[in-house]
């Protein structure tokens, strides 16, 4: 995981001060690194009899979908209010810097599918909690939250309990 972690650059204060983005924009731009990435993110599901890969807007779409690909499945994108043009069940959550809300077409899941959760980072966990929430609304069952990065010191993995967890790569 070094050669991942070498491509991950910390950004002070952004997208507020004081807080200490990790962009994965080197580790996307770089095609032996995200090979790797997706590989790791797929290696412990592949014989899970998951249905479907779920990802939050934005970056949860970059990996989500190439993890989907990669285990030959569809991917269902979890947007923001107002992107998608369909009927949607939404839920409303808070961030370590504010509140989101995430919206899923009500037919993108069916009962009983279950839904891989994908995100490039771990942070407080309210996002992948929503997310979570989201896909069960729909009548999913999440087999799994995956994430490249987990920032262990914002204790995300406390609001996931219910769900096993994989992270690529752990900030304490």
């Amino acid at each position: 995981m070094d050669s991942l972690i070498s491509k991950i650059r910390d950004i002070p204060d952004f997208p507020i001060k004081g807080i200490i983005f990790k962009d994965i924009t080197p580790l996307v731009q770089d095609p032996a690194s995200l090979r790797l990435t997706i590989a790791e993110l797929v290696k412990p599901f592949k014989d899970q009899n998951i249905t479907a890969v779920a990802g939050m807007e934005a970056r949860g779409f970059i990996f989500g979908s190439l993890v989907a690909w990669e285990l030959g499945l569809g991917f269902i994108p979890l947007r923001k209010p107002g992107k998608l043009p369909y009927d949607v069940q939404s839920v409303s959550y808070d961030l370590e810097y504010g509140q989101a809300t995430l919206e899923a077409h009500i037919d993108a899941i069916n009962p009983g599918d279950k839904i891989l959760l994908v995100d490039d980072v771990l942070a407080t966990g309210g996002t992948a909690k929503a997310s979570c929430e989201l896909v069960e609304m729909l009548g999913g069952q999440v087999v799994a939250c995956a994430f490249v990065i987990e920032l262990a010191m914002l204790n995300g993995r406390e609001k996931l309990t219910d769900y096993p967890l994989h992270s690529l790569i752990t900030y304490s």
